[in-house]
């Protein structure tokens, strides 16, 4: 009778002192059981690794990036939200399988017409050995095709392999392979700006680069953007750029590409320049290294592009620096780093891969990363077909700008 009122007690007690302790010991019994679980668990992945994938694609967040929405359209224009990997994919087995079917179409009528020759002729004929090689490549080509997805789903480089033709034929300035190998970029601002040093900043950032103030002065003349464009295009210029300020502070950045557009608008959002940034480096002269992450939009892929002829192609490895553009929820973060390679502490744990294993040959390296700045925030806002809305014309003068309700439904992306 006692032990029964003991057990009825122990969850509502009067007496706070004892309920204390109730509490304290259900909560280790709790962290108990979940510690024996974590053990066990462990011993089972550690018999089956199949059991550890289920697990970790079972328990991914349920993040907004990964409730993205695609638009189900076979579009690869600027305005569609559409991975182009997976586009491309479904265009090339679609592909296959139409020269399967005109494959296997050849092969009736030929298999007809065997028929008749043979009712007229015993000669024999390689037409079927033609037609077996032919189906065999088309199934090697649908096969390849339709291969899994990587075992990384982590890495997000942009891939400008997949630039769609119609993006290749309405810009052919911005992707042709005759640009300079080493970009000049001419910098400047608005009229009467006080954003020189950002300026200079950005002459940091983009190798090749020169810094030209504007003025307005009444005895001096207002020069527009078209002929400022036209200035730097005489004299080798592959881009402009023009910096915007609102209450001394950059807000935006234009940047045209020479000699005739397309030019791009951007606002600029939580900039810091590297000396306020905590443990910062010091940048130096050389070329940096460029990563484009999660441009996968047709409207990606041309803002990559525009980017990547703002640096060198041939990066200087020897100076480890390296320029990040990572596009998440039509958001660009700019940062720029500088890396090390050095040993590996006691208490850090080794390179792994995707899969959770040690990656052989690096064991014993880690990484290091020291922010040099500046870094800021972009949003992409407006792409002219030509040199500024001034200096576009047509019906395409404008062909591509951010409007509000764009965002209404928040899975939807449009880079």
């Amino acid at each position: 009778m006692g032990s029964e009122k003991s057990t009825s007690l122990s969850k509502k007690t009067g007496n706070k002192l004892h309920r204390q302790a109730l509490y304290v010991e259900q909560k280790r019994g709790r962290e108990k059981e979940k510690r024996e679980a974590r053990f066990r668990r462990k011993k089972e992945e550690n018999r089956e690794p199949e059991l550890r994938r289920a697990r970790i694609e079972r328990n991914q967040p349920a993040t907004i990036d990964r409730k993205r929405v695609w638009d189900d359209v076979d579009d690869d224009g600027l305005g569609a939200s559409v991975d182009m990997e997976q586009l491309l994919k479904k265009r090339r087995i679609q592909q296959a399988e139409a020269e399967e079917m005109i494959a296997a179409g050849v092969g009736n009528k030929s298999d007809s017409e065997d028929d008749q020759d043979e009712a007229d002729s015993m000669l024999g004929s390689d037409d079927d050995e033609d037609e077996s090689d032919e189906e065999a490549a088309a199934k090697a080509r649908a096969k390849q095709a339709m291969r899994d997805d990587s075992l990384a789903p982590s890495t997000t480089s942009t891939n400008l392999d997949l630039t769609p033709e119609s993006l290749v034929a309405k810009f052919p300035s911005l992707f042709s392979d005759d640009g300079p190998a080493e970009p000049q970029v001419l910098v400047t601002t608005t009229l009467n700006s006080t954003l020189h040093y950002e300026a200079q900043l950005l002459c940091t950032l983009f190798p090749n680069s020169t810094y030209i103030p504007r003025s307005a002065h009444k005895y001096g003349h207002k020069y527009s953007v078209r002929e400022i464009c036209k200035y730097a295009s005489n004299r080798d210029f592959s881009s402009v750029m023009i910096l915007r300020e609102d209450q001394k502070k950059p807000i935006g950045l234009d940047i045209v590409h020479l000699p005739s557009g397309p030019t791009f608008h951007f606002s600029i959002s939580n900039w810091v320049e590297g000396k306020k940034l905590p443990g910062h480096g010091n940048p130096t002269n050389h070329y940096p290294e460029l990563l484009l992450n999660n441009f996968r939009t047709p409207l990606g892929v041309l803002t990559g592009r525009l980017f990547q002829t703002l640096w060198p192609k041939t990066p200087e490895l020897q100076g480890r620096q390296v320029v990040t553009l990572h596009n998440q929820r039509d958001y660009i973060f700019l940062r720029r780093h500088r890396y090390v390679f050095r040993d590996k502490r006691a208490t850090e744990k080794s390179v792994a891969g995707a899969d959770g294993k040690e990656l052989k040959g690096v064991e014993n390296i880690r990484t290091g990363l020291q922010e040099l700045g500046p870094r800021a925030t972009l949003k992409l806002r407006r792409i002219d077909k030509g040199i500024g809305r001034a200096g576009s014309e047509g019906e395409d003068s404008i062909q591509w700008e951010w409007k509000a309700k764009m965002e209404k439904k928040r899975t939807r992306f449009n880079i």
